[in-house]
């Protein structure tokens, strides 16, 4: 028996809509993260971009647990000595660009290296509940009713 392997022909991408409102940023993105990588197809190859494209919407609208709106902490550098910013994630998401918070925390939950940067171009992330891709078809995945725990109040 051989093992196998899916070859570019064989590949079938979808578009998938999932709304974050109101969900668990961490139980989101590795549910995205699963899904741009593929690994919920059983023809998953681990070298090949075979996950799905993968819009998320109101983003701005996650929800964190506990404390860690005001304690998760964002670090970047300027490229300067002394150069650190920080910003904390509640400061993110009431800021201009909320979206940056699903982005890092699907980014996080993927391998590194080039791959994964392939496959991070299939996520498209919207702070609003509007998105310009009506003409793919996505199908929604309603993460938030996949688990209990996957959503607060």
């Amino acid at each position: 028996m051989k093992t196998y392997t899916a070859k570019p022909a064989d590949i079938d991408k979808k578009w998938i809509i999932i709304d974050a409102e109101g969900v668990v940023l961490g139980r989101l993105a590795s549910i995205v993260a699963m899904r741009l990588r593929g690994k919920h197809k059983a023809s998953f190859t681990p070298h090949m971009d075979m996950g799905d494209n993968v819009i998320v919407i109101n983003a701005g609208k996650i929800q964190l647990t506990g404390n860690k709106r005001s304690d998760k902490i964002y670090y970047r550098h300027t490229g300067h000595p002394g150069g650190i910013k920080s910003r904390t994630a509640g400061q993110i998401l009431e800021g201009e660009f909320p979206e940056r918070v699903v982005t890092k925390a699907v980014q996080r939950m993927l391998p590194g290296g080039p791959l994964s940067r392939r496959q991070m171009t299939n996520l498209r992330v919207y702070a609003g509940a509007e998105h310009p891709h009506e003409a793919q078809q996505p199908e929604v995945v309603d993460v938030a009713s996949m688990n209990s725990k996957n959503t607060r109040s």
